[in-house]
């Protein structure tokens, strides 16, 4: 992979490395945060910028929602595999590798201890410098790289976050997020509560479009936006409460519309907001929810009224994976970003806001 955007950034990495030579750079991240193992492999080499592999193995439980216990045990059994097929991928070996990147947070806290666990050994093993990476600019600063964009106004949206954010002085600023529980969540709830999932996902169309295609009409559901802040339970709750009574295919289908209808457009109202006070021109949908359709429509839409173009991550970067950790270790190793292994402790709720990004302009 190669483009002007990501020589240009390479370049702007090299002004202000600490002592990092980027003539000739591997590095490996491991993401486990939730309910993927993900192993991702990236390199600069002369001036050239590769992910080299990106493989990945993905609990999916037989029913309910994810068990932080149960999707930390299938990633024991996992990693291993997954990193012996990436390496091989590559064709690199560990003691190749010039750093190791870990996504210590947020996430959930067995998940991620399996992986800050791996991560430590090796650092330690070969003698390697360890990275620590938020789940969450891993997967804002993958999509900045993958569409070329500098300074977007930034959407993230999947199972365990909601937010907007813009760069500021060297950081993330959110200006607007979820109070309760994500858009991820409230769809991924409601499909299994109603009997429609797991999976969650089939043929890249979630349960509940797919249950949405059977419903003609539109019924009013919670709509809450407090200032530049949205809150989902009060509409899951209602959903959930009519969907039980719903006495046809169709009237379920209805349901569904409605549900995610009016959960998007409340997105769409508080990222119009943030847009056009912020005053930006690009728009960038990020995380495991920006696979969907019918919100890269809905976003596109609002963002090209108000003159700006709208980017979203392409499917095999939208949710967790082990590539975006590899890339956003790379950011910070330049920096001199490093942690030691004793002390590389996960952090099930570190915010977006609470994280240094150096490589991000003054202003």
């Amino acid at each position: 992979m190669e483009n002007a955007a990501t020589l240009s950034l390479l370049e702007n990495i090299v002004s202000s490395t600490h002592g990092v030579d980027l003539s000739k750079l591997t590095v490996l991240g491991i993401e486990s945060t939730s309910h993927t193992f993900g192993v991702g492999i990236v390199r600069v080499s002369s001036g050239v910028f590769e992910i080299l592999v990106n493989e990945f193995s993905r609990y999916v439980p037989e029913k309910g929602g994810i068990h932080p216990r149960d999707a930390s045990n299938y990633h024991v059994e996992e990693a291993p595999k997954v990193l012996h097929r990436a390496l091989s991928k590559a064709g690199v070996k560990l003691s190749e590798v010039s750093a190791i990147a870990i996504a210590l947070g947020p996430g959930l806290g067995p998940c991620l201890r399996v992986g800050a666990t791996i991560a430590r050994f090796l650092a330690s093993y070969y003698s390697k410098p360890l990275i620590p990476v938020n789940h969450a600019m891993a997967h804002i600063e993958i999509g900045k790289l993958l569409n070329n964009l500098k300074d977007p106004l930034v959407i993230y949206v999947s199972g365990g976050n909601t937010l907007i954010a813009i760069q500021r002085k060297k950081r993330y600023r959110i200006v607007g997020e979820t109070l309760d529980i994500s858009l991820g969540n409230l769809l991924d709830t409601f499909a299994r509560e109603v009997g429609l999932a797991p999976p969650y996902v089939v043929n890249g169309v979630h349960q509940v479009d797919a249950c949405a295609n059977w419903g003609e009409d539109f019924i009013d559901l919670p709509y809450t936006v407090k200032g530049n802040d949205l809150s989902f339970s009060g509409l899951l709750t209602a959903a959930l409460k009519k969907a039980r009574k719903a006495k046809s295919r169709k009237e379920l289908g209805s349901i569904c519309l409605s549900l995610r209808e009016t959960a998007f457009n409340m997105l769409v109202e508080v990222s119009e907001r943030a847009l056009v006070l912020a005053e930006k021109n690009e728009v960038l949908l990020t995380g495991g929810v920006a696979a969907n359709q019918f919100l890269n429509d809905k976003l596109k839409s609002m963002a090209l009224i108000h003159g700006a173009k709208f980017y979203t991550v392409p499917a095999d970067y939208a949710g967790d994976n082990g590539a975006m950790i590899a890339w956003n270790g790379l950011l910070h190793y330049a920096h001199g970003v490093v942690v030691k292994p004793e002390e590389a402790f996960v952090r099930q709720r570190w915010r977006l806001d609470e994280v240094d990004a150096p490589w991000l302009p003054e202003d």
